[in-house]
């Protein structure tokens, strides 16, 4: 089995939505599949629908309906006239960089007196403070616009116009309680603004006040809306959606320095860009300059006017993200070993784990704490805080993730008693306390955590939007569902759930093979999928596998060929899964490969000789934890929580096999670690071969090729033209006769002898002169062979053949189960 990694919600419609979909379909001339999933996002009007798909310029909302707008345009427009200095105030993130472009772009054209100004995230941290005031009055500057910050500079506004500076802000962050006195605000989170729109970025917000001075939509700066609102999350929905398309289509056949530059270096192919290769490819690298340095590199990059210094903007950028890789890496490792400390710690007290993961360490790199932060959610599904110590002054710096249902700036709202400064909306958020805060301000976001969340809560989620089998995942599927790009925030990529498939063939890609290849089989078709970050679960999964995928289409286009492929974001094997080693040379190999490269859990290994089980416990590479036992030793134990089966050398019986696989209810794996050699047959320990001659050992010592009635017919037969027959060497003259194998003949005799068709007198082998009429099954030697062929035939079956087997054998054990509980 593989568990999932989130739970699924599988989408679907009642019947009107189904009568809605079919009404969108025929209107709108869509596919069916499309309707329907425009109908499950909400979209269930045909004017909605088509307001979706089809959104031109011309749906913009008037950016005067934006609170603040008017007064903005006239403030602007008269420092032009009077030729008053401008400074831009901007942010360090992707959406402050790109909203920050825009406005150099708009200050340019409208040939204004300007500079901009973007803080270092380091020295000077989030938004506006004095000393950038003090700098901007020194230089001569009449008027401030920020943009993506401004709207919660409270005292720093009211410090600029105390030294005769105007601010405009342009924002789109949470506004708190009290907002600054500025000469105009324009934010569409306003309680009190009618923007019919409320998800714009940051340079979305920058581009409506663009599109309000310019009396018209600068189209041409749409790709710099793109790059900043895929960047920051925002909701690819209403304007938005418009601003990105159009904004895809100018970078698509952008003659920008900069956008170009930035592609080539990112590997992406402009006339194919997607939304996607925004939020992996440029985003990034965007955000490092701001993370590590100063986010003045990616400015100059996106306003560049020539190509060389474009180039060497991008190269310089592409650079600073590789060492933000590395500084991202080691600071997980770091908070990691804190996070185990902290759950240790709470063991031991008797308390359950923190249900806020919050993570502080001395130099740690405030610029990029968000993305540890985000690493942590993915992995525990906490919210999760990572702040940055400043040794010498103990202040924190941090950032935060959530998790659906708690709100991070309601929350730090209610701590802001311990908070310098924070800000920030439900899903991330930026704070900065003192240390002698930290322990307070972690148990009162765990204590909001423990009141707000309930229990299906802490478990993450995914929607699927169609169940769907291999036939549906084509090229011609993918063209259709292109008709909902572009994907993101809001309007994800449909996420499907690939049913009925078996794995034909699996192997690992990638440096140090961290990703995972699959192709999958289905009536008799075949479709790639590919899961980035799952090569480590490659050895738990067997050719044959029934598996059952949720992820995306895509087109993956290759020599000129194009078809369809997987993307994998969750996998579940519902059924126990074999791993196979039986075919591997060395069974003690095998096993140590397998302790290497898989993690176990509930995990035990299954020997047929105590002389094993003693020397495992003393290999190295054996787990401290990890149990060993004989088969005997299984008999008499409570094995119900055992997750995995490890079978080192070959079990003595289908029968003891069946045993313990029906005990381990909970039983996941089984890795079948043995070979024909791995473990003798059927012959008892110690037996000498002249014990065997003269006993005729009633253990049987052959099973593959285990004799039929047919050949016990004719072994009689010949006995009854050559009997009486010395006993001495008669296995070998009779397999010389017969043209079979020795250990066979004995095993023959053997039957005949318990039968007593046979008998033994002074050194002879004769035929019993009157032999009673008899069954072969009478004999107890005939039984054992029987049983011994049968558990050959189970223990060295085909890979399908075996696994279906110990399936049957689990579900036996699942039903007694079951029959159990309904009896209690």
């Amino acid at each position: 089995m593989i568990h999932a990694k989130t739970q699924w919600i599988i989408a679907s419609l009642d019947p009107e939505g189904e009568q809605q979909a079919a009404v969108l379909a025929k209107r709108l001339k869509l596919p069916l599949l499309v309707a329907k999933l425009l109908v499950q996002r909400g979209f269930n009007q045909t004017a909605d629908a088509e307001a979706f798909l089809y959104g031109r310029i011309d749906r913009l909302h008037n950016p005067f309906q934006l609170k603040g707008m008017k007064e903005a345009v006239e403030r602007i427009l008269q420092a032009k006239e009077q030729g008053q200095r401008v400074r831009i105030y901007g942010d360090y993130d992707a959406d402050g960089v790109s909203s920050t472009t825009l406005m150099i772009c708009l200050f340019r054209r409208l040939e204004m007196d300007f500079d901009y100004y973007i803080p270092h995230r380091t020295l000077e941290g989030y938004g506006l403070n004095e000393k950038a005031i003090d700098l901007a009055s020194e230089a001569d500057v009449k008027l401030i616009v920020t943009v993506d910050t401004g709207i919660s500079a409270v005292s720093q506004i009211a410090y600029a116009r105390s030294v005769g500076i105007d601010v405009i802000v342009t924002d789109h962050h949470e506004p708190p309680a009290v907002l600054p006195e500025a000469l105009a605000l324009i934010n569409p989170k306003q309680h009190d603004c009618p923007y019919p729109f409320k998800g714009l970025a940051g340079v979305g917000v920058a581009f409506k006040l663009a599109q309000a001075i310019l009396g018209e939509p600068p189209v041409e700066w749409t790709d710099i809306v793109a790059l900043g609102t895929i960047a920051d999350l925002m909701p690819l929905q209403d304007e938005n959606r418009i601003l990105v398309r159009l904004g895809l289509q100018q970078l698509r056949q952008s003659d920008k320095y900069g956008f170009r530059a930035l592609a080539e270096v990112a590997g992406i192919d402009l006339p194919a860009i997607t939304s996607t290769n925004i939020a992996f490819g440029m985003a990034p690298r965007i955000n490092a300059a701001g993370r590590l340095d100063h986010a003045d590199g990616a400015i100059r990059l996106l306003t560049s006017i020539h190509e060389e210094e474009a180039m060497a903007s991008a190269i310089a950028l592409d650079t600073l993200n590789r060492e933000r890789q590395q500084v991202v890496d080691n600071i997980v490792k770091e908070a990691e070993t804190i996070w185990m400390g902290k759950c240790e710690t709470a063991a031991r007290m008797g308390l359950p784990e923190p249900s806020v993961v919050v993570l502080a360490g001395e130099g740690w790199n405030a610029g990029v704490v968000g993305i540890v932060a985000s690493k942590f959610i993915e992995k525990l599904y906490k919210p999760t805080l990572v702040l940055g110590i400043d040794a010498e002054t103990g202040m924190c710096k941090g950032s935060a993730r959530s998790i659906e249902g708690y709100d991070l700036h309601a929350a730090l709202t209610e701590c802001h008693e311990l908070l310098d400064h924070y800000g920030g909306h439900q899903a991330a958020a930026g704070m900065s306390l003192r240390r002698e805060n930290l322990e307070a301000f972690e148990q009162r976001l765990g204590q909001l955590a423990d009141e707000w969340l309930k229990p299906e809560d802490w478990l993450p989620k995914t929607t699927v939007d169609l169940a769907c089998g291999i036939d549906d995942a084509s090229l011609k599927i993918i063209e259709q569902l292109s008709l909902l790009e572009p994907f993101g925030a809001g309007n994800p990529a449909p996420k499907l759930l690939l049913r009925d498939t078996v794995v034909a063939d699996r192997r690992v890609m990638g440096k140090e093979g961290k990703h995972l290849k699959l192709s999958l089989s289905a009536q008799g078709k075949l479709l790639d999928a590919i899961g980035f970050g799952y090569g480590p679960i490659l050895s738990r999964i067997s050719d044959g596998t029934e598996i059952q995928l949720v992820g995306e289409l895509s087109l993956n286009e290759w020599n000129g060929q194009r078809k369809a492929q997987f993307m994998i974001q969750d996998i579940q094997v519902e059924h126990v899964q074999l791993v196979d080693r039986r075919g591997d040379a060395s069974s003690l190999q095998s096993l140590h490969k397998l302790l290497s490269e898989d993690s176990f859990h509930k995990a035990v290994i299954v020997v047929p000789h105590v002389a094993w089980r003693d020397a495992l416990r003393h290999e190295s590479s054996v787990p401290s934890g990890m149990t060993v036992r004989t088969y005997e030793e299984f008999d008499s134990a409570e094995g119900w929580e055992w997750e995995s089966l490890l079978l080192l050398g070959r079990p003595p019986s289908a029968d003891k096999l069946s045993a313990i696989i029906r005990r381990c209810h909970a039983l996941e794996r089984v890795y079948a670690v043995y070979n024909q050699a791995s473990w003798p047959s059927m012959q008892k320990p110690g037996a000498s071969g002249a014990a065997k001659d003269s006993l005729r050992s009633a253990e049987p010592t052959l099973t593959a090729d285990f004799p039929g009635r047919e050949q016990f017919a004719q072994l009689y037969q010949t006995l009854r033209r050559v009997s009486p027959l010395a006993m001495q060497g008669s296995d070998e003259r009779l397999a010389t006769m017969m043209g079979w194998p020795a250990n066979k003949i004995a095993f023959m005799l053997n039957v005949f002898a318990e039968l007593e068709f046979t008998t033994t007198d002074g050194g002879s082998l004769s035929l019993a002169a009157s032999p009673q009429k008899r069954e072969l099954t009478h004999s107890a030697s005939y039984r054992s062979g029987m049983r011994a062929a049968e558990a050959e035939r189970i223990l060295f079956a085909e890979s399908e053949s075996f696994a279906q087997w110990i399936r049957e054998q689990q579900q036996l054990s699942i039903s007694h189960v079951e029959e159990g509980a309904a009896v209690s």
